[in-house]
Protein backbone atom coordinates (compact mmCIF):
# COMPACT_ATOMS: atom_id res chain seq x y z
CA UNK A 1 0.00 0.00 0.00
CA UNK A 2 1.18 3.39 -0.83
CA UNK A 3 3.15 5.76 1.78
CA UNK A 4 2.27 9.58 2.16
CA UNK A 5 6.01 11.85 2.57
CA UNK A 6 3.51 13.65 4.83
CA UNK A 7 3.59 10.78 7.09
CA UNK A 8 0.75 11.32 8.28
CA UNK A 9 -1.59 8.32 7.79
CA UNK A 10 -5.44 8.29 9.05
CA UNK A 11 -8.68 6.14 8.10
CA UNK A 12 -12.51 6.38 7.81
CA UNK A 13 -13.76 2.81 8.95
CA UNK A 14 -17.60 2.85 9.03
CA UNK A 15 -19.63 -0.54 9.33
CA UNK A 16 -21.95 -1.01 7.19
CA UNK A 17 -24.85 -1.75 9.88
CA UNK A 18 -27.40 1.19 8.77
CA UNK A 19 -27.24 4.12 6.91
CA UNK A 20 -24.58 6.95 8.17
CA UNK A 21 -26.29 9.40 11.01
CA UNK A 22 -25.01 12.34 12.27
CA UNK A 23 -23.12 11.14 15.01
CA UNK A 24 -21.44 8.75 12.77
CA UNK A 25 -20.93 11.41 10.26
CA UNK A 26 -18.99 14.25 13.22
CA UNK A 27 -16.40 11.69 13.82
CA UNK A 28 -15.83 10.97 10.26
CA UNK A 29 -15.55 14.77 9.94
CA UNK A 30 -13.03 14.87 12.43
CA UNK A 31 -10.76 12.01 11.23
CA UNK A 32 -10.77 13.81 7.28
CA UNK A 33 -10.06 17.00 9.25
CA UNK A 34 -6.86 15.80 11.02
CA UNK A 35 -5.65 13.70 7.83
CA UNK A 36 -6.21 17.12 5.84
CA UNK A 37 -4.97 19.46 8.01
CA UNK A 38 -1.92 17.27 8.48
CA UNK A 39 -1.51 17.00 4.56
CA UNK A 40 -1.77 13.19 5.26
CA UNK A 41 -3.49 10.27 3.42
CA UNK A 42 -6.57 8.67 4.95
CA UNK A 43 -7.64 4.85 3.93
CA UNK A 44 -11.32 4.00 3.63
CA UNK A 45 -12.37 0.60 5.09
CA UNK A 46 -15.64 -1.32 5.29
CA UNK A 47 -15.69 -2.77 8.42
CA UNK A 48 -18.15 -5.85 7.84
CA UNK A 49 -16.84 -8.46 10.00
CA UNK A 50 -20.40 -9.53 11.39
CA UNK A 51 -22.83 -11.35 8.74
CA UNK A 52 -25.91 -10.73 10.63
CA UNK A 53 -25.23 -7.39 11.46
CA UNK A 54 -24.65 -6.06 7.89
CA UNK A 55 -27.66 -4.56 5.79
CA UNK A 56 -27.09 -5.01 2.26
CA UNK A 57 -26.18 -1.95 -0.02
CA UNK A 58 -25.59 0.56 3.50
CA UNK A 59 -22.29 0.25 2.35
CA UNK A 60 -22.79 1.96 -1.22
CA UNK A 61 -24.79 4.37 0.88
CA UNK A 62 -22.36 5.15 3.39
CA UNK A 63 -19.60 6.18 0.64
CA UNK A 64 -21.95 8.16 -1.20
CA UNK A 65 -22.98 10.17 1.69
CA UNK A 66 -19.29 10.37 2.47
CA UNK A 67 -18.97 11.84 -1.18
CA UNK A 68 -21.76 13.96 -1.10
CA UNK A 69 -20.32 15.84 2.38
CA UNK A 70 -17.03 16.31 0.73
CA UNK A 71 -14.98 13.83 2.59
CA UNK A 72 -13.16 12.04 0.25
CA UNK A 73 -10.09 9.55 0.87
CA UNK A 74 -7.14 8.45 -1.22
CA UNK A 75 -6.97 4.08 -0.52
CA UNK A 76 -9.46 1.67 -0.80
CA UNK A 77 -12.07 1.55 -0.29
CA UNK A 78 -10.60 -2.15 1.59
CA UNK A 79 -13.12 -4.33 2.58
CA UNK A 80 -12.73 -6.82 5.97
CA UNK A 81 -14.66 -9.44 4.88
CA UNK A 82 -12.07 -9.83 2.15
CA UNK A 83 -9.11 -9.95 4.34
CA UNK A 84 -9.84 -12.96 6.61
CA UNK A 85 -6.04 -14.63 5.06
CA UNK A 86 -4.16 -11.79 6.84
CA UNK A 87 -6.25 -12.50 10.15
CA UNK A 88 -5.55 -16.29 10.47
CA UNK A 89 -1.33 -15.12 10.02
CA UNK A 90 -1.53 -12.03 12.68
CA UNK A 91 -3.70 -15.67 15.11
CA UNK A 92 -0.70 -17.81 13.87
CA UNK A 93 1.92 -15.71 14.95
CA UNK A 94 0.30 -15.48 18.05
CA UNK A 95 -0.23 -18.97 18.20
CA UNK A 96 3.65 -19.64 18.35
CA UNK A 97 3.90 -17.13 20.90
CA UNK A 98 1.74 -19.25 22.97
CA UNK A 99 -0.38 -16.15 23.61
CA UNK A 100 -3.60 -18.30 22.55
CA UNK A 101 -5.94 -20.46 24.03
CA UNK A 102 -9.39 -21.70 23.38
CA UNK A 103 -12.47 -20.80 25.83
CA UNK A 104 -16.02 -22.71 25.94
CA UNK A 105 -17.12 -20.12 28.33
CA UNK A 106 -20.28 -18.77 27.29
CA UNK A 107 -21.26 -14.54 27.86
CA UNK A 108 -24.00 -15.29 30.35
CA UNK A 109 -21.61 -17.89 32.39
CA UNK A 110 -18.93 -15.15 32.48
CA UNK A 111 -21.60 -12.71 33.66
CA UNK A 112 -22.43 -15.28 36.72
CA UNK A 113 -18.78 -15.54 37.67
CA UNK A 114 -17.88 -11.68 37.09
CA UNK A 115 -16.05 -10.46 40.13
CA UNK A 116 -14.91 -7.41 38.78
CA UNK A 117 -16.79 -6.37 35.87
CA UNK A 118 -15.28 -3.51 33.48
CA UNK A 119 -16.57 0.11 33.89
CA UNK A 120 -17.58 -0.10 30.21
CA UNK A 121 -20.22 -2.79 29.71
CA UNK A 122 -19.72 -3.03 25.66
CA UNK A 123 -16.65 -4.79 26.96
CA UNK A 124 -18.69 -7.34 29.01
CA UNK A 125 -17.40 -9.05 32.36
CA UNK A 126 -14.20 -9.56 33.17
CA UNK A 127 -12.31 -13.32 31.94
CA UNK A 128 -11.74 -14.67 35.47
CA UNK A 129 -9.45 -17.44 33.95
CA UNK A 130 -11.97 -20.02 33.81
CA UNK A 131 -10.50 -22.18 30.42
CA UNK A 132 -6.87 -20.52 30.95
CA UNK A 133 -5.34 -24.17 31.15
CA UNK A 134 -8.12 -26.55 30.09
CA UNK A 135 -11.75 -25.77 28.00
CA UNK A 136 -14.79 -26.58 30.82
CA UNK A 137 -16.55 -27.95 27.98
CA UNK A 138 -16.40 -30.45 25.36
CA UNK A 139 -19.87 -29.70 23.93
CA UNK A 140 -19.46 -26.52 22.44
CA UNK A 141 -17.19 -25.01 19.69
CA UNK A 142 -14.51 -22.63 21.54
CA UNK A 143 -13.58 -19.20 21.04
CA UNK A 144 -9.83 -18.09 20.90
CA UNK A 145 -8.83 -15.37 23.53
CA UNK A 146 -5.87 -13.48 24.07
CA UNK A 147 -3.51 -13.80 27.21
CA UNK A 148 -3.12 -10.46 28.00
CA UNK A 149 -0.20 -10.01 30.52
CA UNK A 150 -0.47 -6.63 31.00
CA UNK A 151 -1.77 -3.09 30.11
CA UNK A 152 -0.37 0.41 29.51
CA UNK A 153 -1.53 3.48 30.16
CA UNK A 154 -1.51 5.82 26.95
CA UNK A 155 -2.43 9.17 25.87
CA UNK A 156 -5.63 10.24 24.03
CA UNK A 157 -5.51 13.74 22.04
CA UNK A 158 -8.70 14.11 23.35
CA UNK A 159 -8.94 12.80 26.52
CA UNK A 160 -5.66 13.09 27.58
CA UNK A 161 -3.86 10.64 29.92
CA UNK A 162 -5.67 7.46 30.41
CA UNK A 163 -4.41 5.53 33.16
CA UNK A 164 -2.97 1.25 33.32
CA UNK A 165 -5.90 -1.30 33.49
CA UNK A 166 -6.46 -4.13 34.96
CA UNK A 167 -5.09 -6.61 32.25
CA UNK A 168 -7.57 -9.32 30.13
CA UNK A 169 -7.99 -12.02 28.54
CA UNK A 170 -10.16 -11.28 25.98
CA UNK A 171 -11.74 -12.77 22.52
CA UNK A 172 -9.86 -12.73 19.30
CA UNK A 173 -11.96 -15.10 17.92
CA UNK A 174 -15.41 -16.24 18.40
CA UNK A 175 -16.92 -19.68 18.69
CA UNK A 176 -19.00 -19.16 15.42
CA UNK A 177 -15.86 -18.33 13.50
CA UNK A 178 -16.03 -14.30 13.81
CA UNK A 179 -12.83 -12.93 13.78
CA UNK A 180 -13.36 -10.38 16.92
CA UNK A 181 -13.28 -6.54 16.12
CA UNK A 182 -10.31 -6.06 18.36
CA UNK A 183 -8.14 -8.14 16.25
CA UNK A 184 -9.09 -7.12 12.55
CA UNK A 185 -8.51 -3.22 13.34
CA UNK A 186 -5.18 -4.03 14.74
CA UNK A 187 -4.45 -5.97 11.91
CA UNK A 188 -5.91 -3.83 9.51
CA UNK A 189 -3.97 -0.62 11.17
CA UNK A 190 -0.89 -2.44 11.02
CA UNK A 191 -1.18 -3.48 7.19
CA UNK A 192 -2.32 -0.09 6.19
CA UNK A 193 0.47 2.06 8.22
CA UNK A 194 -2.69 3.85 9.98
CA UNK A 195 0.07 6.41 12.35
CA UNK A 196 -3.30 7.80 14.23
CA UNK A 197 -6.89 6.08 15.09
CA UNK A 198 -9.67 8.67 14.65
CA UNK A 199 -13.05 6.58 16.17
CA UNK A 200 -15.60 7.53 18.58
CA UNK A 201 -14.97 7.71 22.37
CA UNK A 202 -17.57 4.81 22.79
CA UNK A 203 -14.20 2.74 22.23
CA UNK A 204 -11.94 4.22 24.38
CA UNK A 205 -11.87 1.11 26.70
CA UNK A 206 -10.90 -0.90 23.53
CA UNK A 207 -7.52 0.83 23.38
CA UNK A 208 -5.43 -0.83 25.79
CA UNK A 209 -6.65 -4.14 24.41
CA UNK A 210 -5.28 -3.28 21.15
CA UNK A 211 -2.43 -1.60 22.60
CA UNK A 212 -1.73 -5.14 23.71
CA UNK A 213 -2.27 -6.71 20.34
CA UNK A 214 0.16 -4.14 18.69
CA UNK A 215 2.98 -5.49 21.24
CA UNK A 216 2.51 -8.99 20.83
CA UNK A 217 2.60 -8.69 16.88
CA UNK A 218 6.01 -6.81 17.28
CA UNK A 219 4.18 -3.38 15.44
CA UNK A 220 4.22 0.12 16.45
CA UNK A 221 1.30 1.70 18.49
CA UNK A 222 -0.56 4.49 16.61
CA UNK A 223 -2.14 7.86 18.16
CA UNK A 224 -5.44 7.47 19.47
CA UNK A 225 -8.05 10.22 18.92
CA UNK A 226 -11.50 9.43 20.63
CA UNK A 227 -14.40 11.63 19.46
CA UNK A 228 -17.36 12.79 21.98
CA UNK A 229 -19.72 11.28 20.90
CA UNK A 230 -23.10 12.77 18.94
CA UNK A 231 -26.55 12.15 21.38
CA UNK A 232 -29.83 11.96 21.09
CA UNK A 233 -32.33 14.24 23.23
CA UNK A 234 -32.62 11.80 25.27
CA UNK A 235 -28.87 11.94 26.20
CA UNK A 236 -28.58 8.45 24.79
CA UNK A 237 -25.89 7.82 21.51
CA UNK A 238 -27.76 8.67 18.57
CA UNK A 239 -28.97 6.02 16.73
CA UNK A 240 -32.01 4.25 14.74
CA UNK A 241 -34.60 5.31 17.66
CA UNK A 242 -34.03 8.55 17.12
CA UNK A 243 -36.08 8.99 13.96
CA UNK A 244 -34.67 10.73 10.75
CA UNK A 245 -31.11 11.17 12.07
CA UNK A 246 -29.67 9.58 8.92
CA UNK A 247 -27.39 11.94 6.40
CA UNK A 248 -29.09 10.25 3.56
CA UNK A 249 -32.46 11.59 4.26
CA UNK A 250 -31.57 14.81 5.03
CA UNK A 251 -30.06 15.26 1.26
CA UNK A 252 -32.91 14.08 0.18
CA UNK A 253 -34.66 16.00 1.55
CA UNK A 254 -32.85 19.36 0.13
CA UNK A 255 -30.23 19.53 2.48
CA UNK A 256 -26.93 21.21 1.22
CA UNK A 257 -23.91 19.54 2.28
CA UNK A 258 -22.46 22.83 3.01
CA UNK A 259 -25.37 23.22 5.45
CA UNK A 260 -24.67 19.99 6.85
CA UNK A 261 -21.14 20.08 7.25
CA UNK A 262 -22.32 23.26 9.10
CA UNK A 263 -24.22 21.75 11.77
CA UNK A 264 -21.28 19.25 12.04
CA UNK A 265 -18.37 21.72 12.50
CA UNK A 266 -21.02 24.25 14.88
CA UNK A 267 -21.14 20.60 17.10
CA UNK A 268 -17.47 21.06 17.64
CA UNK A 269 -17.27 23.99 18.29
CA UNK A 270 -15.20 25.14 14.48
CA UNK A 271 -17.85 27.30 13.62
CA UNK A 272 -21.17 29.09 15.04
CA UNK A 273 -24.31 27.93 14.99
CA UNK A 274 -26.26 28.74 11.42
CA UNK A 275 -22.60 28.71 9.34
CA UNK A 276 -22.66 27.21 5.92
CA UNK A 277 -19.43 25.72 4.92
CA UNK A 278 -18.05 23.16 2.58
CA UNK A 279 -15.53 20.40 4.30
CA UNK A 280 -12.59 22.35 2.36
CA UNK A 281 -12.99 25.56 4.10
CA UNK A 282 -13.21 23.97 7.49
CA UNK A 283 -10.14 23.14 6.82
CA UNK A 284 -7.97 25.74 8.29
CA UNK A 285 -10.31 26.36 11.25
CA UNK A 286 -9.60 22.85 12.18
CA UNK A 287 -7.37 22.84 16.05
CA UNK A 288 -7.81 20.73 18.63
CA UNK A 289 -7.55 23.54 21.53
CA UNK A 290 -10.76 25.03 19.46
CA UNK A 291 -12.94 21.73 18.61
CA UNK A 292 -14.86 21.14 21.81
CA UNK A 293 -14.59 18.15 24.04
CA UNK A 294 -17.87 17.60 25.41
CA UNK A 295 -20.90 14.79 23.68
CA UNK A 296 -23.08 16.83 21.81
CA UNK A 297 -27.37 16.57 21.71
CA UNK A 298 -28.56 16.62 18.20
CA UNK A 299 -31.69 17.85 18.03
Amino acid sequence: MERDKAGYRGRLAPSPTGRMHWGTARTALVAWLRARSAGGSLVMRIEDLDPPRVVPGTADDILRDLEWLGLDWDEGPFVQSERFDDYDAALDTLRARGLLFPCTCSRKELQALASAPHGDSDLGPRYPGTCLHTPIRTDRPAALRFRMARSEAFRDAVHGEQPQSEPDDFVVKRADGVYAYQLAVVVDDIAMGITEVVRGDDLLGSTPRQIALYRALGAPVPQFLHVPLGLGQDGVRLAKRHGATAIGEQRERGVTAETAIGILGASLDLVPPGTAISARELVPLFTLDHMSRAPFRFD
